[in-house]
């Protein structure tokens, strides 16, 4: 009876072991778990802010942008008074037309008059920034190509102001076909829409070329116009400038030539204005 107490002690002390480890071993496990719910608490990261929406969701109809009167005062027997549309696979973002006319004066000789007005809208963009910003840096991107067009002489740019929200005037004279030319081109920004007005002319076959005033005037007065149809359906009056759906992707590139104008062949003074080649 006495060999048995000690080895009943020595037993229940063997047992009490596993339950201290097995206690041991849930706290470990209680502290595990809090570790782990505090690593997946809620981010405190936010969002990217939204770019502004565009303004302008639409263009005008580029022909139509310049009045008939305007044509007719600034480019005498025009050959087609409505005007040759650009060539867009996507009218939404990119749009133009152009005016081309000889008015011959017998005698007197003749005098060439071009006549150009283009449309490029842009979109907000998240990964880009806003219709704003885009179209901002594009009226830049315009200027400075004006600037740099190859073999224009007393090239000189300046503000132009009351026109859309900033606009610059850029004017050279280039010599073609053994004439030479007074150039005027006119880039606005409305918004999130580009506006550029180029307007041209020469004398031919003795007459005198037009005063450089004269086609600065008529650039500015075409473009005012053209740059108020912006957010106004034509024909409609109705307006357009509300934010655009389209939230993604670039303007798509007009199919128009870079070249603005090609000077008409010399001819003399009797050549009508329909056997002059376009310009």
């Amino acid at each position: 009876m006495h060999r048995s107490a000690p080895r009943l002690s020595r037993i229940l002390a063997c047992a009490a072991v596993p339950v201290m480890l097995v206690v041991a071993g849930c706290s470990s496990d209680s502290g595990d778990s809090k570790d782990t719910d505090s690593s997946t608490s809620p981010s405190t990261q936010q969002s990217a802010p939204s770019v502004e929406p565009a303004k302008f969701g639409s263009l005008p109809d580029a022909c139509g942008s310049i009045s008939r009167k305007t044509i007719e005062d600034l480019v005498p027997k025009a050959k087609s008074k409505g005007g040759t549309p650009d060539r867009s696979s996507d009218t939404a973002t990119r749009g133009g037309c152009a005016w081309n006319g000889l008015d011959d004066k017998g005698v007197k000789g003749s005098q060439y008059r071009w006549l150009d007005v283009s449309f490029t809208r842009f979109d907000s963009d998240q990964s880009l920034g806003s219709g704003a910003k885009r179209a901002t840096a594009e009226y830049t991107k315009q200027i400075a190509k004006s600037q740099a067009t190859e073999g224009a002489k007393k090239v000189a740019a300046n503000p132009a102001t009351g026109i859309g929200e900033q606009a610059t005037a850029v004017v050279y004279t280039l010599t073609k076909t053994s004439e030479d030319f007074e150039y005027a081109t006119v880039v606005a920004r409305t918004a999130n829409v580009v506006v550029s007005v180029t307007y041209n002319g020469a004398g031919y076959a003795g007459a005198k070329k037009p005063a450089a005033a004269d086609i600065l005037k008529g650039a500015q007065t075409a473009v005012k116009e053209a740059v108020s149809k912006v957010g106004t359906d034509a024909g409609t009056g109705k307006s357009s400038a509300t934010p655009s759906a389209k939230a993604t992707g670039k303007a798509t590139p007009s199919a128009k030539a870079t070249a603005k104008t090609t000077a008409p062949a010399k001819a003399s003074s009797k050549t009508t204005a329909t056997s002059r080649p376009k310009s």
